[in-house]
Formats: C-alpha cells, structure tokens, sequence
C-alpha cells in the first residue's frame, strides 16, 4: 500500500499525521522534496517519533535550501525539479508519501504537487479547523477527484469543531480515518497511541 500524505494548507499536521501512519503499518517513509530546515527535516522528525525496528526513512529527491514554496526555493538554488528525476524507493513494505503544503503548491513553472501522486497511490487529506479551512478542505478533494485520483480517507488534526467536521464528511462521504488532538506535546509514546488507535481503519484502505 502507497499512502500520499498532504495537507489543506502548510502547517495542518501532516509530518505527525505521517508519523502516526508510519508506525501504525510499520512503513517506510519519503518525503520526495523537503525545502528548509534540511538539519531539522520532516523526514528527521518523523524518524524520532518513530519506535518500530521496521520502518525505514528514503532519501529526499530534492533537498533545497530555503524554507519556501518548492518553486522558489529551487531557483535559489539554482536547480528546477525535474519529475522524471524523483524516482519512487523501491520497498516490499507499505510507503507513506509526505508531500509538501497542499495540492497545488507550485514545484516548477509547470507542475504542482498534486503532479507527483502516481495512480496506485491512495491519498490521505490531512485538515486542521480554521476560518476558511471547509472550504479549503473541500477544493483539495474537489480538485482529486477531479483528476480520479483516490482518496483513502480524511484526518482532521488539532481542536475540535464538530459542525466542520461534519460537514464536510456528509458534503464529501469520504471516510475519516481519525482525530488528532492539540496535545501537549507528542512523542514516541504519544505517536504510538494514536497508531494503534488508527490502525484499524488504515488496514482497511
């Protein structure tokens, strides 16, 4: 099973969503493009959440400078992503895909992130309560089915908001694989809760 990991937004809580999947399946995991923070990546941190012996963490395809859009982040230094050049890790185990910000954050003059879900992959929207973020949500499923893309299920990250939730459950009928609070922090105790929490539901996918 191939697991595409994105966001409504920057900042919903993919890279625990990530983490929570990873050790919930005991996959691998990649993220084909991380900009920024290159010392503190998504991959590393998904790695110290990570308590399984099993999962292992692939190479980013491009690891640029810049904490920005992939685009800009790319010009400045001085490569253009190139999507023939990200080639997917070959693994028997399950692969959970964390893409970068939303469906269509630019990585070039011509693709989106959305360009990098391959048919067998199953996407898994990640979508955090704000004002404006139902709308968010539903244009992020919108624009995947639009382009028959699967989506396996929807986690809804941070505070609660019932009457959000709902309707865009009952809008969509996508199937909500789980919540993750506003914790205190999270660790690998943490990370690990909720992948037993989840793990029925993803099994299902």
């Amino acid at each position: 099973m191939k697991l595409f990991i994105t966001g409504i937004s920057t900042d919903v809580g993919k890279t625990i969503a990530s983490s929570i999947i990873v050790e919930s399946l005991q996959a691998d995991y990649w993220k084909p493009i991380q900009a920024g923070d290159l010392d503190k990546s998504d991959t590393h941190k998904v790695k110290e959440y990570i308590s399984n012996s099993k999962s292992q963490f692939h190479p980013n395809a491009y690891a640029l400078n810049t904490p920005a859009s992939p685009h800009l982040a790319a010009e400045l230094d001085g490569v253009v992503i190139d999507l023939n050049q990200i080639k997917e890790p070959k693994t028997k185990s399950h692969l959970v895909i964390e893409g970068a910000g939303g469906v269509f954050v630019p990585l070039n003059d011509t693709d989106c992130v959305i360009d990098l879900i391959k048919p067998d992959y199953k996407v898994i929207i990640v979508s955090r309560h704000y004002l404006g973020s139902i709308n968010h949500t539903l244009l992020t499923i919108e624009a995947l089915l639009n382009r028959k893309i699967a989506i396996g299920g929807i986690i809804f990250s941070g505070n609660e908001n019932a009457s959000t939730e709902s309707i865009i459950l009952k809008k969509t009928g996508i199937k909500c694989i789980g919540r993750i609070d506003e914790e205190p922090y999270f660790d690998q105790n943490v990370i690990k809760e909720y992948a037993d929490r989840f793990r029925e539901e993803l099994l299902q996918l």
